[in-house]
């Protein structure tokens, strides 16, 4: 294992065990202090805004839900693969333009009201929460992230951004990578290329550091 990934790792769980309790603030405590609602667009806006240069970066080491996902929601899930359906172009953005649209919707009905914009935030974070936990449990912890609205946004804008690259002649075919990788990607398939071209990537570094033979990097 690489000691310099093996550290990157250990930080990453570090600070998704930090991160993952705002879930619970906000969805416990949201409903009655709307200010913590607006804990939502910061999230949004911060994973839009580090898509440009690296990609979905955000969704796979800084967002709150799915450091819960990750970090807990993993212990209890059957843990099957991410259906297809889900990763479909289609489908994603016929989700991101329904929840969005929602969301704006309900915004409109009081647009001058700080705490009815809070607690829109609060709802749709309480309502998808609540669908990525069954979906979670049932399928896969990452399941709903395959068609998460800005993780769609996140893989649209630079899901290209710094690609995961394989040395094909250190490559044993262990698949380690993969068991590794929290959002089930076939990273295997793309070793006749030597990059990894999943948008959906989330740079965790993850099968980087679980790959006996150093043979994945992000350098260029």
């Amino acid at each position: 294992m690489a000691v310099p990934e093996a550290r990157i790792t250990v930080r990453r769980r570090r600070i998704q065990n930090a991160l993952w309790p705002i879930v619970f603030i906000v969805i416990g405590l949201g409903w009655k202090y709307p200010l913590l609602g607006f804990v939502v667009p910061i999230v949004m806006i911060t994973g839009i805004a580090g898509s440009f240069s690296h990609g979905r970066y955000v969704c796979g080491n800084l967002c709150p839900r799915g450091s819960f996902f990750d970090r807990l929601l993993t212990h209890v899930s059957l843990r099957r693969h991410i259906p297809s359906a889900f990763r479909n172009t289609w489908f994603r953005v016929i989700v991101l333009a329904a929840l969005m649209g929602f969301m704006v919707y309900r915004i409109a009905q009081d647009p001058a009201s700080w705490r009815h914009w809070g607690r829109v935030f609060w709802l749709m974070c309480a309502v998808t929460t609540g669908i990525g936990v069954v979906l979670g449990i049932a399928i896969h912890p990452r399941a709903w992230c395959s068609f998460c609205p800005i993780g769609t946004l996140q893989s649209f804008i630079g899901g290209r951004k710094r690609p995961l690259r394989i040395d094909p002649a250190l490559c044993i075919e262990c698949r380690l990578c993969e068991r590794a990788c929290p959002f089930d990607l076939p990273v295997m398939s793309h070793k006749p290329a030597g990059i990894v071209r999943e948008p959906d990537c989330l740079r965790c570094s993850e099968c980087v550091a679980a790959c006996p033979k150093q043979a994945l990097s992000f350098r260029e």
